[in-house]
């Protein structure tokens, strides 16, 4: 359980690293050097990755090619975007709202069925989400909406590419979907660079913040994470993930000088409160998500 509280507080580290960088690098970029030095550091197991992924069915090469270059690639450069226009603490805040996204992506792509009880938590998540993207929520700014859509739409393609991965995972090895995500999200973000012609250089002050947050919210926190649900209750593990709010608000408020609104800490109260719930909902005996019927 302490892992998976430490990964979420890592990944609650990324505004500390990325804000400063979004404000004076290009997203593009930005996305380009984390995929490339997390490929670099992956490379031992690059060659077993490809062998699975030429082994792998139509249907699942299909979905690893839309992980690396949509939840990867796509998703992570809106997510940087969306510090250059908000404040620190907004972008990882509202990707609390991926378990309400992958549990309609499951329906659509795997076929689970979710009972209406799903609504009692998705409806109070995106209230919260409306109060914590806008300071004012009645009285909201063209920027302050682009900021919030940026950030949500990441945590739509980052919720998709999670029910993808859990898809393919059942005949792909863990391992290698993480592999190929970075790896396929690489050529995907020299694309995204070259379209928009950003620049590739960045300056020898801005390579060891880009290294570290390719490692430490990245890779780091993604390999403790996955480590710690190998031997935490998942009830458990919902309870300890939210260090991640906790950390990224303490964080930007303490060290990156956002300020919270009293509609913006309601906002952020009832996002924790209602997907912490939803999580803890589904480890239950009713949950609201239904396994779809195996045909024999």
């Amino acid at each position: 359980m302490w892992l998976v509280a430490v990964a979420a507080a890592l990944w609650g580290t990324d505004g500390l690293l990325r804000q400063p960088l979004a404000q004076a690098v290009p997203a593009a970029t930005v996305v380009f050097w984390e995929h490339l030095i997390v490929v670099v550091v992956l490379l031992p197991f690059l060659p077993s990755a490809v062998r699975a992924f030429r082994a792998a069915s139509p249907r699942d090469r299909l979905a690893l090619v839309l992980i690396g270059a949509g939840a990867s690639a796509v998703a992570t450069a809106l997510f940087t975007a969306a510090f250059r226009l908000g404040d620190p603490v907004t972008p990882l805040v509202l990707q609390k709202l991926q378990p309400l996204v992958a549990v309609l992506a499951a329906a659509v792509l795997l076929g689970e069925r979710f009972r209406p009880a799903y609504w009692a938590f998705a409806v109070p998540a995106l209230a919260g989400a409306w109060l914590m993207a806008f300071p004012d929520p009645l009285a909201v700014a063209p920027r302050q909406v682009a900021a919030a859509l940026l950030a949500v739409g990441a945590a739509v393609l980052w919720a998709i590419g999670t029910v993808l991965g859990r898809m393919v995972s059942e005949r792909v090895a863990s391992r290698d979907v993480t592999v190929l995500r970075f790896a396929i999200g690489l050529p995907a973000a020299a694309l995204v660079l070259g379209v928009q012609g950003a620049p590739v250089a960045v300056t020898v002050a801005q390579l060891g913040p880009l290294v570290l947050l390719a490692l430490i919210p990245g890779l780091l926190a993604l390999t403790l994470y996955y480590i710690g649900l190998q031997s935490t209750a998942a009830g458990r593990a919902t309870l300890a993930e939210m260090a991640f709010p906790v950390t990224a608000t303490l964080i930007g408020v303490g060290f990156l000088g956002a300020t919270l609104t009293g509609t913006q800490w309601i906002g952020l109260a009832v996002i924790v409160v209602a997907v912490t719930a939803l999580g803890l909902r589904e480890r239950s005996e009713r949950p609201v998500v239904e396994l779809p019927a195996v045909r024999v």
